[in-house]
């Protein structure tokens, strides 16, 4: 059996050729469960897989860190014909064939099952931003960040991780302020529950090692300089996750924060996360987030314009959710 997707090559120069083919099903990995897949999305990370060699380690491949869909087979008791489920990170686009395809096969360890108010394509509007945001949300309130204790920053606000941050956020009554460098997004950023929206030059400059204490916990997606900044104006036993770099990897930050304030620098990682942790945070995601608030941060996309929309990313053009109609 035939199916479409995506599949990149690396030429003899080094460089990462995307092109959408015709594939016989044998190329799949072995998997517990094949999936009829129905909808991707386009994330930072696959921006970087499609344009660069940096992410995907065996070529041929097809990239895609997400898939939602339909099970078509499986030798898993979890999971049977017919179930909706929807897998994120773990090797997809690293190792393993991913989701810019019609089929897929994975670990059935890999998979979680859908709560029966999330579509396929509400999945994929989530993806592994929203998934990030929901661990983010997580890890702060484990920490003991709640809405009393006072403003929450989270930035890089206009992407995938920011903006439904701040939809889960603003939801579960939190007072949550913006930080991004498109001033033109402010009314969507109000819109999806943001109280303030600030410039993200704010924190982009060098600053103080301990500044004055503005934040009871941050959703950060930049990393670098800004992630500097938002430590050293964390307040008391506050919180701080972390999840991207676009800012930069290096954090030439100061103990102050961490010893006169107590506190946390939680890492986020949404790729190697146990299944148990996911079905906590998709159950969350079903409860926690308004899924009409989604309408606002997604586009749709074929097979055919993806590697558009990873040009588009790299450059900072592309605001919220990008779905792929794998189908269209």
């Amino acid at each position: 059996m035939t199916f479409r997707a995506i599949l990149t090559n690396r030429a003899t120069d080094g460089a990462v050729t995307t092109s959408v083919e015709v594939l016989d099903d044998r190329i799949l990995n072995d998997g517990d469960v094949k999936v009829a897949v129905e909808w991707s999305n386009v994330n930072y990370k696959d921006a970087v897989a499609i344009l660069t060699p940096r992410i995907i380690k065996s070529f041929p491949l097809v990239p895609g860190i997400d898939f939602a869909g339909t099970v078509a087979t499986s030798r898993d008791g979890r999971f049977k014909v017919g179930d909706k489920v929807v897998a994120t990170g773990w090797g997809l686009s690293q190792d393993h064939h991913g989701g810019y395809a019609q089929q897929a096969s994975v670990k059935g360890d890999w998979l979680v099952k859908l709560p029966g108010s999330i579509s396929t394509r509400d999945a994929m509007a989530i993806g592994t931003a929203g998934f990030t945001a929901m661990l983010s949300v997580l890890a702060l309130e484990h920490s003991g960040i709640n809405p009393e204790r006072g403003d929450i920053l989270v930035t890089g606000a206009s992407g995938g991780v920011g903006s439904v941050s701040i939809a889960i956020l603003a939801e579960l009554g939190y007072r949550v302020a913006a930080s991004s460098g498109k001033s033109v997004e402010a009314d969507y950023l109000k819109s999806l529950g943001a109280s303030e929206v600030m410039d993200r030059a704010l924190l982009s400059e060098d600053g103080p090692p301990l500044g004055a204490d503005r934040w009871a916990g941050a959703v950060d997606a930049v990393g670098g300089k800004t992630l500097v900044n938002i430590l050293s104006q964390t307040k008391y036993r506050g919180a701080v996750t972390t999840c991207g770099f676009v800012g930069g990897m290096e954090l030439p930050a100061s103990i102050l924060p961490f010893i006169l304030r107590g506190i946390t620098l939680c890492g986020i990682d949404s790729v190697n996360a146990p299944q148990s942790l996911r079905e906590v945070a998709w159950k969350r995601l079903a409860t926690d987030l308004d899924l009409r608030k989604l309408g606002s941060m997604v586009s749709e996309v074929g097979l055919n314009e993806v590697r558009g929309v990873a040009e588009n990313m790299l450059q900072g053009k592309v605001r919220g959710r990008t779905l792929v109609d794998v189908n269209r």
